[in-house]
């Protein structure tokens, strides 16, 4: 199964450390094709080197080969909120959201029925999110 993992990397870097977790986590349930999120050396400037043209076409050619797209979405990113919008209806959807004092997730992910929308608080929380949610695949697939 290839695994599109998306995360804020322009919008802001201050979960990078989280989304290593996850990725690793995920990759016990297939190849995640966008392990590069997690990048440490990656700063809310991007990727250095490829253009911008570069990058979306090679994070479109990914999606397009995705089985499934697993979202952060604490962070606000207008790239993973357009990486969202390509993938709805197209494949599963699993955004992820830690709630934080004074912010509200975007209605356009929280009210997108062709979404799984997942609260949580901690790690173990996202590691039992993603067992059931992967599960729930393989009992419909």
């Amino acid at each position: 199964m290839n695994i599109y993992f998306a995360g804020s990397i322009r919008g802001g870097r201050q979960d990078k450390d989280l989304y290593l977790q996850i990725i690793k986590l995920l990759e016990a349930y297939g190849t995640v094709l966008t392990e590069h999120v997690a990048d440490p050396s990656l700063t809310s400037e991007g990727e250095d080197g490829p253009s911008d043209q570069y990058i979306y076409e090679r994070d479109m050619n990914w999606l397009s080969s995705a089985d499934v797209l697993v979202a952060e979405v604490t962070t606000p990113s207008l790239g993973v909120g357009y990486e969202l919008g390509k993938a709805e209806g197209k494949m599963p959807v699993l955004c992820l959201y830690r709630p934080q004092e004074g912010k509200r997730l975007s209605a356009m992910i929280m009210g997108c029925e062709g979404f799984t929308v997942s609260t949580y608080r901690t790690f173990s929380e996202v590691e039992s999110i993603v067992q059931k949610f992967f599960h729930g695949l393989r009992a419909a697939g």
